[in-house]
């Protein structure tokens, strides 16, 4: 009995172990598809084949896919939605006046024709060879398996696929505003992601995405007059021409055949968009790295100033973000004219393009970012929103500022100031709350990007810019080419810094908790301090004395376990003894024999206080 038991134990040992060090995994969809696009009507056919490797522990007997197309037709889940939000994204509607002079906003969606809306029907569905039993429920399509997948093992799906490409309303869609015919996003059946959490089958109402790792090999017959661009490495570039052909190699193309056949390849990817038009100037940029940077731009000249001076910008852009996150690791990077404003998608962007230059490149710097914080890191937008676009808006400010001539001090500063906004407006939600569960657009944009950002930013503040950035290096090296969630960045954090916060991540992302700290008063030469807000932080303190000289005090906070290096190390700085966050009140004195003139709480501006106005005493 003892020896069975004893058995027992180092069984039960092993696979703890084991479950430990294989705790993390990740599905693989790898896809081929050929295409035949009909310009003429806007509409195009596919065949797919997918090999899906389950690499879960769990055995599935059904999966789904994403038909995005569907969302752009009358009656829609995306109709609706739109219809009924309070504030509508601009894009969606059109605005009419009543006779009575009010102002009407009607969905676009709505009032499509049956050619102009989008749509995906798929036919001919087979798991490695028999048919299978799918079911379309709006933008999802459901498929029962003719045989489960067990742990481990590969299994391949084909099928047929008709689409229509919808007028553009939101990201995809044909003849954009800036006339650029196909802008080719969300076009495909794209299989739902299963993780940790399950199956991801959300409704597509026009937010954010999660996708399958895999690799892509897609075929494009189009128009021979058509120039394309998008996601992955053309494979055939001297039967295409248009710029992408090799140098110094001939192109071959057959000047009987009235199409082209564009073939690419994208390895360790998780989407793939492409655009289309007959009118689009191509040129690239080889950088010292030996990335190609593709620019995709309308033969309109009124545009040519913008595009060329923004190309070595974008150059400079992917240097930074290579020094400060880490290095990209594909070949190339697109960015293309195309939908409604600016979208990332893998190697490649859809931007508008008739803008000034400042505002340009800023559109760039923040697409780009999202090839790190989204296209390398990918995480799951619905449910973690603020994660790529907060932590893309930190980047892109930071960058922004770096190329700037006129640089700020706090270059996050329109962000605190849009969080606060919000916070007074009542209509905050949790940054935890699902993509699409937010009342307003509004709500969701300033959480998303702003707060988001406020996340990293706010990090300097608690344990120092060099640690900060040190914890984005990690987080990418550790984390690229995968799905990391919000406890994987603030781990993260805690293993560069040494620092404890998980309190930082909860009152953060979770709650509506709100930091608000107070001068209450000066006395005796004694501060004191008051916590209004429920949420807790440590608190750095800037003395002006009278005759000119400043000393600051940094106060931690008990829970944190931690003390910053001083951030500022022209001023001397003293550590004070820690503030419990039970405690409302802190006091402590100043012992300088100058006069006290000025006191300030967080002098930085980078701690997220909603009522700065108590923060600074100025004492007479």
């Amino acid at each position: 009995m003892q020896k069975i038991f004893l058995s027992f134990l180092l069984l039960l040992n092993f696979t703890n172990f084991y479950s430990q060090i294989n705790f993390y995994w990740q599905q693989k969809a790898d896809y081929k598809m050929e295409v035949s696009v009909d310009a003429k009507n806007y509409q195009y056919k596919g065949k797919q084949t997918l090999v899906y490797t389950n690499n879960s522990n769990d055995t599935l007997k059904k999966v789904f896919y994403h038909l995005f197309n569907n969302a752009f037709q009358p009656g829609s889940e995306m109709d609706f939605r739109n219809q009924n939000i309070v504030d509508p994204d601009a894009r969606m509607v059109t605005k009419t006046k009543t006779d009575d002079g009010k102002e009407i906003k009607e969905s676009r969606i709505a009032k499509l024709k049956p050619n102009e809306i989008g749509y995906l029907k798929i036919s001919n569905f087979k798991q490695d060879g028999k048919i299978t039993t799918t079911k379309e429920v709006g933008t999802i399509l459901e498929v029962t398996l003719s045989k489960p997948i067990l742990p481990g093992k590969k299994t391949t799906f084909t099928l047929d696929f008709d689409g229509q490409v919808p007028v553009q309303i939101r990201r995809s869609g044909r003849n954009n505003k800036e006339g650029v015919e196909f802008s080719m996003a969300q076009w495909y059946p794209k299989l739902c992601e299963f993780d940790f959490e399950g199956w991801n089958t959300s409704p597509y109402l026009g937010r954010e995405f999660h996708g399958v790792w895999g690799n892509y090999d897609v075929k494009i017959t189009i128009d021979k007059d058509y120039i394309l661009g998008g996601t992955g490495y053309l494979k055939n570039n001297n039967e295409i021409g248009f710029g992408y052909e090799d140098d110094g190699k001939k192109v071959t193309k057959n000047p009987n055949n009235p199409t082209l056949t564009w073939h690419f390849i994208a390895p360790n990817v998780h989407d793939f968009a492409w655009a289309a038009d007959k009118e689009y100037i191509h040129d690239k940029l080889v950088r010292p790295d030996g990335v190609t940077l593709h620019f995709l731009y309308k033969n309109n000249p009124k545009i040519f100033d913008v595009w060329k001076q923004a190309q070595p910008l974008t150059s400079k852009i992917m240097d930074y973000y290579n020094a400060n996150i880490g290095s990209y690791p594909y070949k190339q990077y697109s960015v293309i004219q195309g939908g409604d404003g600016g979208m990332e998608y893998a190697m490649c962007t859809l931007v508008l393009g008739e803008g000034k230059l400042d505002g340009f490149v800023g559109l760039i710097a923040h697409e780009m970012g999202h090839s790190w914080f989204q296209h390398v890191l990918a995480t799951n937008e619905s449910k973690h929103g603020w994660m790529d676009e907060g932590f893309t808006s930190f980047i892109e400010d930071l960058v922004v500022n770096e190329l700037s001539n006129k640089k700020v001090e706090n270059p996050f500063n329109g962000s605190y100031k849009s969080y606060s906004n919000l916070v007074n407006s009542n209509k905050e939600l949790p940054l935890s709350t699902h993509a699409d569960r937010f009342d307003e657009n509004r709500s969701y944009s300033i959480s998303s990007y702003s707060k988001g950002e406020l996340f990293l930013s706010q990090l300097i503040y608690l344990i120092g810019k060099e640690n900060t950035m040190k914890t984005l290096k990690r987080f990418y090296k550790e984390f690229k080419f995968k799905h990391p969630t919000p406890n994987d960045i603030k781990r993260t954090a805690e293993r560069v810094s040494g620092a404890q916060l998980d309190w930082y991540l909860t009152d953060w992302t979770k709650t509506t908790n709100t930091i608000d700290y107070a001068i209450k008063s000066f006395e005796n030469n004694t501060i004191t301090l008051e916590r209004i807000g429920r949420m807790p932080m440590p608190i750095d303190i800037l003395v002006e004395y009278t005759d000119g000289s400043k000393e600051s005090f940094h106060i931690p906070l008990q829970m944190m376990h931690f003390v910053k290096e001083n951030p500022n190390t022209n001023i001397k700085r003293t550590v004070l003894t820690d503030w419990t966050w039970a405690k409302p009140t802190y006091n402590f004195p100043v012992s300088n024999q100058s006069s006290v003139k000025k006191i300030t709480i967080d002098p930085s501006g980078l701690m997220a206080d909603v009522k700065t106005e108590n923060n600074i005493l100025e004492v007479k």
